[in-house]
């Protein structure tokens, strides 16, 4: 008998699936003892924990702040306190070394009250009198969150207050009285993804079955969510039909609740600001005799467009060198951020009788990353970072009413976590299977030898417009370019670094581009003769962890290990596990016999061959991960060790929900596993 790419395979490993099943959690806890005695217990390992700990938990970091009316709000993480602070302060405080702050939260002291280890999710104030805010709250580090209010003035939870239960909830304020919710409301509230597809607004003091439906997407949409555009004299509330990643529609509820389609195209990203409407087109958009490119930023008076007119101005429309990755508000501008060749620059444009006056903005070392936003919309401020591979980030403030060329006041500055003048950083291009350019850059010690033995870490995602942009690689200098190693980003197709094209080149059917993509930086890295393939890693995690469990079955020649965290592997039922079914926009329906038949190609759980020769793989992931799921790394390491595969190691936490570490020390553990495994494997 004879079968093809169609024809289901027995799953031997199913039994392994399930975020809280018993025998799985056996299985996991026996393949951890496993690993951590391969990879914890030699004499650099604790060393290494304690030097990255430290630097995570430094006390000259930056403490990010957003401005709570007249206070300015940070969540803080260090060694006394590895839940975390919320807190504020003012700003001449924190423009002090060592500013005074006040706790309004204490995460630690309130798991420890309540016998729960909370990991913090987030705080929401209630604007313009930042009196009540809403806090979410994490039994485990996964998505699902209790909601809780909680009152800025008081410093303590509502005892009447709005509460939600542990779920996907997505939920923000209306007023002081009214909330939008789209929660786990009971049977048949959840989407096939598991997401809230029922939007209701909640009034205070009424019980939550009593809040009125404004919504309901269908079972096959990914979520539908409502929230409020709470900008002073240009009120609006908004409902969202989120129909996949990618695809949506978006209703203006009216003064009698009533829902008004805003007509953009399913594929747009919409926003409002003032009294404009901003629309981000992803596909080529014919509109009154006007056609406007993928990645083009569009704007016009949007009551004007809700009437029917369609005089659109473009803010930005993209060239083959420059992409829009991105933009911010203030009171009276927006702040663009304009990429080329994965590094940005950024504009001002200021409305001014009846067009756009544009002007540049910050300055940028050369391949580095600026990134600036506004403080609050009552006001031009407008903070600015800048930061690349061996610069730590710096934090400014400025204010736009004193001109885009006055230079903004350094606040802070991050701490260097390794001497980076023994480094440099370089970009470079490959060429892949089908010509396309590939961009990637490669940061290694100034007076590295060709010699092909340097160990190697070649990182990346390709996916879900995501771009990979220069970032400082701090703990990873500890980690890793102060043990020898040199670090590579590589900008594949699938992620957003050229703009939504760039993303769509790997959709679907045309997946296999992103892996062509990587497959020839790795080759490209072995030719310029920095490494070889006994002396090359790839590191990639969530979707990225899907981009190198397709390094180990399709290119295992090129690799001498893989670190694949948080995957997804098992491409026939993705979306049977967790909330997968949210991407099949991404990858397709495995369900569909034609789609599964191109899903097929790039499932690695289904490509494993005993015939083949694989590199040392480590395979980490989290009980609490209910985004993708602990289900696929525990069903291929099973797999790939039961065909008698060698050096094949697991690592599971309980913690930490899809990011697999709920507080710095689980971090600071994990990374310096990883880096005794990669040393162990592809050190010199």
């Amino acid at each position: 008998m004879t079968t093809d790419s169609t024809t289901p395979q027995q799953d031997d490993f199913i039994w392994l699936e399930g975020i809280r099943n018993e025998q799985a959690l056996a299985w996991a806890h026996e393949q951890n003892s496993v690993t951590l005695a391969a990879f914890t217990q030699g004499r650099d390992f604790e060393p290494l924990r304690q030097k990255v700990l430290e630097a995570l938990n430094s006390p000259d970091q930056i403490p990010g702040i957003g401005k709570f009316g007249q206070t300015w709000c940070n969540f803080w993480q260090d060694a006394q306190n590895p839940r975390g602070l919320l807190r504020i302060t003012s700003l001449e405080e924190y423009r002090k070394a060592e500013p005074h702050w006040e706790t309004l939260l204490d995460i630690d002291a309130l798991g420890k009250a309540e016998g729960k280890d909370w990991v913090y999710h987030g705080v929401y104030p209630l604007k313009p009198d930042f009196k009540r805010a809403l806090i979410f709250l994490s039994p485990d580090g996964g998505d699902a969150s209790e909601v809780r209010e909680f009152d800025l003035q008081t410093r303590e939870f509502v005892s009447d207050g709005f509460f939600l239960p542990v779920a996907k909830s997505r939920t923000g304020w209306i007023d002081h009285d009214h909330l939008f919710v789209a929660t786990d409301f009971g049977e048949d509230s959840l989407t096939d993804s598991g997401y809230p597809r029922i939007v209701k607004i909640w009034s205070r003091g009424t019980p939550l079955s009593e809040a009125t439906t404004v919504y309901s997407a269908g079972k096959k949409d990914m979520m539908a969510v409502g929230y409020h555009d709470s900008f002073k004299g240009f009120e609006h509330d908004y409902v969202v039909r989120v129909i996949d990643f990618y695809h949506r529609e978006v209703f203006l509820l009216d003064e009698k609740k009533h829902l008004v389609k805003i007509d953009v195209p399913a594929d747009a990203k919409f926003s409002s600001w003032r009294e404009w409407i901003l629309i981000q087109p992803a596909s080529e958009w014919q509109v009154s005799g006007e056609s406007w490119p993928s990645g083009s930023l569009l704007t016009m008076n949007f009551d004007a467009f809700m009437a029917g007119e369609r005089a659109l101005k473009p803010l930005f429309v993209p060239t083959a060198q420059d992409q829009l990755s991105g933009y911010s508000c203030t009171r009276d501008h927006i702040i663009l951020s304009i990429t080329r060749d994965v590094v940005n620059r950024l504009e001002v444009l200021t409305p001014e009788q009846g067009d756009w006056r544009r002007e540049p903005f910050g300055h940028v070392p050369e391949l580095s990353k600026i990134n600036a936003w506004g403080v609050a919309d009552d006001s031009n401020q407008y903070f600015m970072s800048v930061s690349g591979f061996l610069q730590p980030a710096s934090l400014s403030l400025g204010d736009l009413d004193n001109g885009a060329h006055q230079p903004a006041e350094l606040l802070k500055q991050d701490p260097s976590h390794f001497d980076a003048s023994r480094y440099q950083v370089s970009q470079h291009f490959a060429q892949s299977d089908d010509g396309t350019r590939v961009p990637y850059f490669v940061i290694c010690r100034k007076d590295v030898v060709y010699d092909g033995k340097n160990p190697t870490l070649l990182y990346g995602y390709g996916g879900f417009e995501v771009s990979l942009d220069p970032y400082y690689l701090g703990v990873s200098g500890v980690a890793w370019l102060d043990r020898g190693g040199v670090f590579v980003l590589a900008n594949i197709r699938g992620g957003g670094e050229y703009g939504p094209e760039w993303h769509k080149a790997a959709l679907k059917e045309k997946r296999l581009r992103a892996y062509e993509d990587f497959a020839s930086v790795a080759k490209a890295l072995i030719a310029s003769n920095i490494t070889s393939a006994a002396h090359l890693a790839a590191q990639g995690g969530s979707n990225g962890g899907l981009l190198v469990g397709n390094m180990l079955t399709r290119y295992p020649e090129l690799f001498g290990a893989i670190v694949c965290e948080v995957p997804l592997l098992d491409m026939e039922r993705y979306t049977q596990i967790s909330a997968g079914a949210s991407w099949i926009a991404e990858y397709g329906d495995p369900q569909d016999p034609e789609e599964w038949a191109f899903i097929r190609e790039f499932s690695p759980y289904h490509n494993l061959s005993p015939a083949k020769k694989y590199p040392p793989v480590l395979f980490s992931t989290a009980t609490s991960d209910d985004r993708v799921g602990p289900d696929h790394a525990r069903k291929m390491a099973a797999k790939m060790q039961a065909m008698g595969i060698p050096d094949v190691y697991f690592y599971e936490n309980t913690e930490g929900g899809h990011s697999a570490a709920a507080d710095k020390a689980q971090s600071a553990f994990k990374r310096a596993m990883v880096s005794e495994f990669l040393l162990r494997f592809i050190g010199r």
